[in-house]
């Protein structure tokens, strides 16, 4: 692995671990008011490490991550992130990480909720059913 991909892997750890920590702390608060557990399992993590990244970004130029990992966060001319630049970069983020996420990964999130009942298709592929959906199947 090179070498900048390596810090890159250890800043997103330690910005992981900060999100996760903080998550933790806000889904206590919102478990009491919210019981659909969509919104813990997807929406609440996400929202967790987009604001977290954002307000890092915006008051100290780097997330904790990268500047414990030593990788300065600048725009090419070597200045600090516009807001729409740290929004384009939180973006194109998502979209990088979506994507590394495994099959089997989802399927975990996915099976976590009782709701739904799964249905096994070809080549491995699975559907996902709720029962008492309006909708015929």
């Amino acid at each position: 692995m090179k070498r900048m991909t390596k810090k890159r892997f250890k800043g997103y750890l330690i910005d992981l671990a900060i999100s996760t920590a903080v998550t933790a702390g806000v889904e206590n608060f919102l478990r009491k008011k919210v019981k659909n557990e969509a919104v813990h399992a997807i929406v609440t993590p996400a929202v967790v490490m987009w604001a977290l990244e954002y307000v890092q970004l915006r008051q100290f130029g780097q997330a904790a991550g990268y500047k414990a990992s030593g990788i300065p966060v600048t725009d090419e001319g070597g200045t600090s992130l516009t807001s729409g630049q740290i929004v384009k970069r939180m973006a194109y983020t998502y979209r990088r990480h979506r994507e590394l996420v495994a099959f089997e990964e989802k399927l975990a999130i996915i099976e976590s909720f009782s709701e739904l009942q799964r249905h096994d298709i070809s080549l491995g592929r699975a559907n996902f059913q709720f029962e008492k959906s309006v909708m015929d199947k």
